[in-house]
């Protein structure tokens, strides 16, 4: 008898779950771990916050739920973590929108370039019935839950070559993450985009396998690639942001109460970690500026315009309503 791939891992899912809810002897229930990975450094706020959310976890549900916290890769990149939330091999993420737009094409609209005006035209979206409904789409493809938005920050470029306008970014080779639309930007202006892992980054700038990459300023600082980089140009081409997903076994497997419970911990969660970007954006220009880095303001808007265009094209993974909702948010 043939058993399937699938079959199997259904099997140590199954199994997996059962031991996580067995009674000691005592009668009490023994205490359920949570797996929420992620592929940021320890030092970074994402990671901080995380680690508050496994500490309110286990103090609200009484030990009931406790939750280790995986950072920097260590259960694999983008793609394979998502990918675990089905397989079973992790209960919660941090992820792109663009990657969770390879299961469900429209939510990546709010990880594209230059779709937001700015954070409050992001903040909105966050709260709006529009991201509910993209969140619901989600669900529905997927089996799995977005419990929330965390602010990432504007993404700007990083090179060793000085960037005032997009003529200025022709043939550069720029590092970008491994989903397809992260392309939109940099082939707009004429720049070749190469998807690189997130853990590879540093050394692939220091080796001189890319030229640039580009990410918000906290990440730029946690990750050390002004280090290896001379010019910061605050292009502000992406509003982003990390999704926080549970998957959809784990979220069935736990009470209405406990559902309860971890969804207040992980909005808090990111409304924090938050506030804690939003702040560091505000204090990083001048700490570059201090490390002797370049720190470039630019017009915005002649890169804006070179991409908007295709905002609907062959590119786009969401239907001009949807578009059209979006832009319309106040």
């Amino acid at each position: 008898m043939r058993i399937s791939l699938k079959s199997s891992v259904l099997a140590v899912a199954a199994a997996t779950l059962a031991a996580g809810v067995i009674f000691g002897a005592g009668g009490d229930a023994a205490a359920r771990t949570l797996k929420w990975a992620h592929v940021y450094e320890t030092a970074s706020p994402y990671h901080t916050w995380a680690e508050w959310a496994a500490e309110e976890l286990k103090k609200r549900s009484d030990g009931a739920l406790e939750m280790e916290v995986f950072p920097a890769s260590s259960l694999g990149n983008e793609v394979d973590i998502n990918e675990g939330l089905t397989l079973g091999t992790v209960d919660i993420i941090y992820t792109g929108q663009l990657f969770a737009g390879r299961s469900y094409g429209p939510i990546a609209i709010g990880g594209s370039p230059y779709m937001f005006r700015d954070f409050k035209h992001w903040a909105a979206y966050r709260d709006s019935d529009l991201f509910r409904d993209m969140a619901s789409g989600y669900r529905d493809e997927t089996g799995n839950e977005v419990v929330t938005l965390t602010y990432y920050g504007q993404r700007h470029v990083t090179s060793n070559k000085e960037i005032a306008t997009p003529d200025d970014m022709k043939n550069l080779k720029i590092r970008v993450p491994n989903a397809p639309l992260y392309k939109m930007f940099p082939e707009a202006v004429g720049a070749n985009p190469t998807p690189i892992a997130f853990a590879e980054v540093y050394l692939a700038l220091q080796q001189g396998v890319v030229d640039a990459q580009e990410n918000p300023l906290p990440t730029i600082q946690f990750k050390k690639f002004y280090e290896v980089q001379d010019y910061i140009t605050l292009t502000g081409h992406i509003t982003d942001a990390l999704m926080t997903i549970v998957s959809g076994s784990t979220l069935s497997s736990l009470s209405d109460d406990e559902k309860k419970v971890l969804g207040d911990v992980l909005r808090e969660a990111a409304e924090n970690c938050t506030n804690d970007i939003v702040k560091a954006e505000q204090d990083l220009v001048a700490w570059f500026r201090d490390q002797g880095k370049t720190v470039n303001e630019v017009d915005r808007a002649v890169f804006r315009e070179a991409v908007v265009p295709l905002h609907n094209g062959p590119a786009a993974t969401w239907d001009q309503a949807t578009y059209d909702k979006l832009q319309a948010i106040q």
